[in-house]
């Protein structure tokens, strides 16, 4: 896959309150070998919920995936078929470098069940390219195509790419509570 940039433009407020653009430049995809042919876009994120006015100012979203009342923007795009790192690859090097990138995004995976995920976020999620597959914990399988819309209440999922192009996906996930009672349970477990 060609590396690509995205343009993020930021607004902010100035000290009068008006508003103003206060960043504006090129984004540069994550890649791994550990997921070949995958590009992912961390665009925007925060911890904590947005008070305005604001100066536009990045905010700390350490972790991959947000906390309650924090938000992530990302896209990621993803190749048909089966993720097959390299038969040399330096697996250990390779995860940690995905985890500086990505904090606890690999943490949240199954690793029996490859792409298999659970968060603790309403995730608002747009097909803008391609096709995908979105599997459940049941095995129930919905294929969603360019236009389609996705809102992910929290559900353990992984994303697959059945088709035959690349698959683009732009998404929110807003940081949710999960009771207890309603924590995931992999298939299989009691």
């Amino acid at each position: 896959m060609a590396r690509t940039t995205v343009r993020r433009v930021v607004t902010g407020h100035d000290r009068e309150g008006r508003a103003r653009v206060v960043d504006d430049r090129e984004v540069e995809p994550i890649t791994s070998e550990l997921m070949p042919g995958c590009a992912i876009y961390r665009l925007w994120g925060r911890d904590e919920r947005p008070t305005f006015p604001d100066d536009g100012s990045p905010h700390p979203a350490k972790a991959y995936y947000p906390p309650r009342d924090g938000s992530r923007f990302m896209i990621n795009t993803f190749p048909p078929g089966e993720l097959v790192p390299p038969p040399d690859l330096d697996r250990a090097a390779a995860s940690a470098e995905l985890e500086r990138q990505m904090p606890g995004a690999m943490a949240r995976m199954e690793p029996d069940a490859p792409g298999m995920h659970t968060t603790d976020s309403i995730d608002y999620v747009m097909v803008v390219a391609g096709e995908a597959t979105l599997e459940l914990d049941d095995g129930e399988q919905t294929v969603v195509r360019a236009g389609d819309v996705v809102i992910q209440n929290g559900t353990r999922h992984a994303w697959r790419n059945d088709g035959t192009e690349p698959c683009t996906i732009v998404g929110v996930a807003i940081g949710a509570d999960r009771t207890p009672a309603s924590a995931p349970r992999p298939v299989g477990r009691s």
